[in-house]
């Protein structure tokens, strides 16, 4: 099943994606300019070999809802989330709200 739900955080708009899977769920949050991602995202991956795509997003582990997601300390972030001072251990809703 794949849920797309538009959400608002501050005034702002955001889109949340749930992609349930056989023993995982694949979540994120997004806007125009970045995202946040369950630990399915590899943050290497985006700082290395698609590092000329200046990728904005941060990777929170162990979540298993939206909620969770927005309320979960970063693990990793992208070398542009950094940039724009989006940094390891922040909060998914905290990080979002540097993406305006």
């Amino acid at each position: 099943m794949v849920s797309i739900e538009p959400m608002e955080l501050n005034g702002h708009s955001f889109t949340a994606v749930t992609v349930r899977l056989p023993k995982t769920t694949l979540l994120t949050i997004s806007n125009e300019n970045g995202y946040i991602m369950c630990g399915a995202l590899d943050v290497e991956l985006l700082n290395t070999r698609l590092a000329d795509r200046k990728i904005i997003a941060g990777r929170a582990v162990g979540v298993k809802t939206i909620d969770e997601l927005l309320n979960a300390p970063l693990e990793s972030v992208t070398l542009e989330a950094e940039k724009i001072g989006i940094t390891k251990g922040m909060i998914g809703e905290e990080a979002l709200l540097k993406m305006i």
